[in-house]
């Protein structure tokens, strides 16, 4: 700050200093007068300009300080009080484009809620001809035509189940019940939804759970889990998926591993990213890039670690390691 305030000052100074220099120039022209007398009005003149310049810094650098320090969250609390007419006019303008940028926010915000509001409203209407359209394709008597509506039936189900938890998700402190969750119900429930498109493509399941219960949200696990099991369904062929939970270090960990086309390496850190589908398969028009992501989030709020390893050609092994039940404090305060 003392540099910008000599920078901002600089042209004050040389006059001053130019000052100075004319005198001595004026007195060595003059023979009739003597140097030294000059010598010491000009010591004297730099000393109280000094004593002035210090006095001043401090003075009028206040103001700006706090406005370099502002941390520009709509709060003029912390702003110091303007002295000088220039600093009033600044605190003006400070003020008014606050005022200003607070009813946009509350505006845009309402706004923003309404369109949540209307989305997720528009979800549960779809569901209820999506629902019905489910229980028409039960009756159809074709099996392959069958096989082939209840696969894009799901696909309609899964991308307006990940809309409306993409929209809850920023909320989703306010929804959380940590309870205990019976994994074996959880998961089942989850593979006999993909159950048709695993039979068309002869997809089977190994469960084992030494681990039967963790301490979770129920529906948001649910969320996670179904994402992992649709991309080891999606991704693999006439094999099973291998589905097992245990306890390590007093954890329950969940594995869920597929023996699918696997992950690149290069891709492999950039898989939870938002919008990121693959680079070895940008054929793939499905992929939205977005369950990952999802599931990445609502994990970190959960206090779950995602851990995944991949072998290209190979495989997929996803790993969920729950947090311990002290940990749960911290969720339980949100």
């Amino acid at each position: 700050m003392i540099k910008k305030y000599l920078i901002e000052r600089r042209s004050w100074i040389f006059l001053f200093l130019f000052i100075q220099v004319l005198i001595l120039f004026v007195a060595y022209l003059d023979r009739a007068l003597p140097l030294m007398p000059f010598f010491y009005i000009i010591f004297l003149s730099m000393l109280v300009f000094s004593i002035f310049l210090i006095f001043r810094y401090h003075k009028e650098t206040k103001f700006y300080k706090s406005l370099a320090e502002w941390e520009n969250n709509l709060d003029l609390t912390n702003i110091a009080h303007p002295e000088s007419p220039f600093e009033k006019m600044i605190e003006r303008s400070i003020v008014k484009q606050t005022e200003w940028l607070k009813r946009e926010a509350s505006q845009n915000f309402l706004i923003l809620e309404q369109e949540k509001d209307d989305l997720l409203a528009w979800i549960h209407e779809v569901k209820t001809p999506l629902t019905a359209m489910h229980l028409m394709i039960d009756r159809v008597d074709d099996e392959r035509m069958k096989a082939q509506l209840t696969h894009e039936w799901l696909r309609i189900h899964l991308l307006l189940d990940n809309q409306l938890h993409q929209k809850r998700i920023p909320f989703m402190e306010n929804d959380l019940y940590i309870e205990k969750t019976d994994l074996k119900a959880l998961l089942f429930k989850e593979i006999k939804t993909l159950q048709s498109w695993c039979m068309q493509k002869g997809i089977g399941f190994d469960v084992d759970l030494e681990a039967p219960t963790v301490l979770t949200d129920a529906k948001w696990l649910s969320f996670i889990i179904r994402q992992l099991l649709t991309n080891a369904v999606k991704y693999s062929e006439s094999s099973d998926i291998i589905i097992k939970s245990f306890q390590k270090d007093g954890q329950t960990v969940l594995e869920v591993k597929d023996y699918g086309r696997g992950i690149d390496p290069k891709d492999l850190p950039r898989i939870f990213e938002k919008g990121f589908t693959s680079t070895t398969a940008h054929h793939d028009n499905a992929a939205t890039g977005m369950g990952l992501y999802l599931t990445k989030r609502i994990a970190k709020a959960l206090l779950i670690h995602i851990d995944v390893h991949s072998d290209l050609g190979r495989g997929t092994n996803f790993t969920l390691t729950f947090p311990k039940r002290n940990e749960f404090n911290h969720i339980a305060g949100m």
